[in-house]
């Protein structure tokens, strides 16, 4: 049976969601702390996650950033913020889908299906969502990066800062922007911080390949295919 995570810290909201999903068949399992989500996510291995916003002592952009660090299980974002700027920044974290409330179930249960069913319906495991140029292969699922045939020994960071840029082929993005993708709205640094590890990254990938991280002077940094 499909297992479902439903993460919002209002219980009337998550057992009605729960609801929702059993009488289509999935199973749930609520939980309304944004640490628990993170502790119980291995454990109860989802092939989804429904995450608000707004939880308790981690916030669902750092839960969103947390799971991504362990698997690609698709993420739909609850939220009542319906800013433009709250749904980039979610998807770019890595949701697959962002849902503003309040909304109709049957709603819920379209987007539900519809992430579902680009994941593998015979092993019920998501499809490789590694990125494969030439001389080149991220593989987010296994945290690895293969360069020319050997495997690049990558700190968490610099392949977050990687990952994210190949993400979005060709689109700028500023040195605040890729502070909070990948460090998080409460990192203590500044965006020098970004120069280095794209110095770094540039440093390990010295051939002359067909794509890399390009400086968009005035800008920030974008990765050119």
């Amino acid at each position: 049976m499909t297992k479902i995570m439903v993460v919002d810290d209002d219980r009337h909201i998550a057992e009605l969601i729960s609801l929702y999903l059993r009488k289509e068949g999935y199973e749930t399992k609520e939980v309304y702390n944004g640490r628990v989500a993170v502790e119980t996510f291995a454990a109860y291995a989802p092939f989804l996650v429904l995450l608000d916003l707004m939880l308790p002592e981690m916030d669902g952009y750092q839960v969103c950033r947390e799971i991504r660090q362990m698997s690609s299980v698709p993420i739909i974002m609850l939220s009542a913020k319906g800013e433009t700027f709250d749904k980039v920044l979610g998807l770019e974290l890595g949701a697959d889908d962002y849902i503003v409330k309040p909304f109709e179930p049957k709603e819920l249960i379209a987007r539900v299906k519809a992430v579902l069913r680009r994941y593998d319906n015979n092993s019920g495991r998501p499809r490789s969502r590694a990125i494969v140029l030439p001389n080149l292969t991220i593989d987010p699922d296994r945290l690895t990066v293969i360069y020319h045939g050997r495997t690049l020994e990558l700190p968490p960071k610099e392949f977050e800062l990687l990952h994210f840029l190949a993400s979005h082929p060709g689109q700028p993005f500023t040195r605040d922007r890729l502070l909070t993708a990948c460090w998080g709205y409460d990192f203590a640094g500044d965006t020098r911080t970004v120069d280095v590890h794209v110095k770094r990254l540039r440093e390990k990938m010295r051939n002359n390949d067909s794509w890399g991280i390009k400086t968009v002077w005035g800008t920030g940094y974008k990765f050119e295919v």
